[in-house]
């Protein structure tokens, strides 16, 4: 429901604050631990939580995410089991919204009216489908507004003018602002360029803006919340999960948020 995302949003800009996004892949290290961590990002500092779906053969994510979907997969995830975590989110927070983000393939497999539908009864928010281009999204558009869901999409450095508004297009919720050109965990582009381009992509759109890709530390967090709407953090917390585990990776997300809302301070 996009008056979650819309209320989340409004709550922090109330405060003269950037809203904290948080990614995790479902299924990773395997159910349970995965559940836990998601319950948990609320009570962390999370404003709005992006649950993965894994798939085989990503095309916009660097090692740390790629390994994380492959280790999701052998646990036995599958589309289902991340729409089964988001109601199992849902029995104990009904305010944060959560967001499906992944490939076309899973959803295409299971049919966008079908995922639309189940995606909502799940308390779904929304989804951002990397690979999905606006050419080619009318059918999950259609279904998404009928279930009131937000089809998010992504703007790049590479969005030209010309573009832009395309992309913009039957957007809802925010706009999420790919950082720089290349794979998620990868370095971060010069904080001037991008503050330009939030701005530039925030008048095309009407929407939020947040940034991903790239952002690592809570200084850098705190750097790109000064000028987004909102910052988005994802290999660094799955790399901190998978490498220290549940409790490491929640102190490092409340370090994260705690920095976001704080930028402007």
């Amino acid at each position: 429901m996009t008056q979650r995302i819309d209320q989340t949003f409004a709550n922090r800009r109330a405060k003269g604050q950037a809203v904290f996004v948080a990614y995790i892949m479902g299924g990773d290290p395997d159910r349970e631990a995965s559940q836990k961590v998601l319950n948990a990002l609320p009570e962390n500092g999370v404003d709005i939580i992006e649950l993965g779906m894994p798939f085989t053969d990503p095309a916009a994510d660097g090692p740390t995410i790629e390994e994380a979907g492959l280790r999701s997969l052998a646990a036995g995830t599958t589309l289902t089991t991340v729409l089964e975590m988001a109601s199992e989110f849902r029995k104990t927070n009904d305010t944060t919204p959560l967001i499906i983000m992944g490939y076309c393939n899973p959803v295409h497999h299971m049919g966008y009216a079908a995922f639309a539908k189940r995606a909502k009864a799940a308390g779904v928010d929304g989804a951002i489908i990397v690979d999905l281009p606006p050419e080619e999204d009318s059918e999950l558009r259609e279904a998404f507004t009928e279930h009131d869901l937000a089809l998010i999409r992504l703007a790049t450095p590479t969005t030209d003018d010309a573009r832009l508004p395309r992309v913009v297009a039957g957007t809802k919720g925010f706009v999420y602002y790919v950082s720089m050109t290349g794979i998620t965990g990868a370095s971060f582009a010069q904080a001037g360029s991008v503050t330009e381009q939030v701005a530039k992509v925030r008048k095309a759109s009407g929407l939020p803006v947040v940034v991903g890709f790239g952002v690592k530390t809570p200084e850098r967090a705190r750097e790109v919340a000064k000028d987004a709407d909102g910052v988005v953090v994802g290999s660094a917390i799955v790399k901190i999960l998978h490498e220290q585990g549940e409790q490491a990776a929640l102190d490092l997300v409340k370090k994260l948020a705690d920095a976001a809302h704080k930028a402007r301070g």
